[in-house]
C-alpha cells in the first residue's frame, strides 16, 4: 500500500479480530485507503503484494455480503471493484438474521433450562437484547440513511 499502509493493515488486524478472514480484511482495508476511485484486482494484488487467488477469494466473499460491488470501467477489460455506496447500511441490515438466530437460541435456552433457574435469567437478557437490537436496528438504519441524504 501508501502512506496509509499502517492504518490500512491496522484496519485490516481489527476486522481479522473480528472474524473476517485475514486476506479478506487486506483487500477491504485496501479498497477503503486507495485514493483511487476504483481497484482490479491486480492492482489490488500488487498493492498487498499476495496472490490473485487470495484476492479473487476475498472479492467474492466481499461481494458476496455487499460490501463491495464490481464496477464497469469503459476502455478496460479488466473488471473494477470499489466500495459500495451505503455498504455499512446493507450489511447491519443483513445482520438481522443473525440477530433473530440469537435470539430464537436464546428462546430455546430459555424453554430448556426454565425462565426462573439462572441459566434461564441469563439467557432472558439475551434474548431480550437481541429482540431489542431485531426491533430497532430498521429504524435505525433509516435514521441513519435520512441523516446522509440530508448531509449531501
Amino acid at each position: 500500500m501508501t502512506a496509509t499502509s499502517d492504518p490500512a493493515e491496522r484496519l485490516a488486524l481489527v476486522l481479522t479480530e473480528g472474524g473476517l478472514q485475514r486476506m479478506t480484511a487486506r483487500v477491504l482495508a485496501a479498497l477503503l485507503f486507495t485514493e483511487q476511485e476504483t481497484m482490479t484486482a491486480g492492482e489490488i494484488a500488487d498493492a498487498l503484494t499476495i496472490s490473485s487467488g487470495s484476492v479473487s477469494t476475498a472479492l467474492r466473499s466481499l461481494t458476496g455480503i455487499g460490501l463491495i460491488e464490481r464496477v464497469p470501467a469503459p476502455g478496460s477489460r479488466r473488471e473494477h471493484f470499489r466500495i459500495r455506496e451505503g455498504a455499512w447500511a446493507t450489511l447491519m441490515s443483513n445482520q438481522n438474521a443473525v440477530v433473530t438466530v440469537m435470539r430464537d437460541a436464546a428462546e430455546q435456552g430459555i424453554a430448556a433450562t426454565g425462565p426462573d433457574s439462572p441459566a434461564g435469567r441469563r439467557l432472558a437478557e439475551m434474548r431480550d437484547f437481541y429482540d431489542y437490537l431485531w426491533r430497532e436496528m430498521p429504524a435505525l438504519i433509516d435514521r441513519w440513511r435520512a441523516d446522509r441524504a440530508g448531509a449531501r
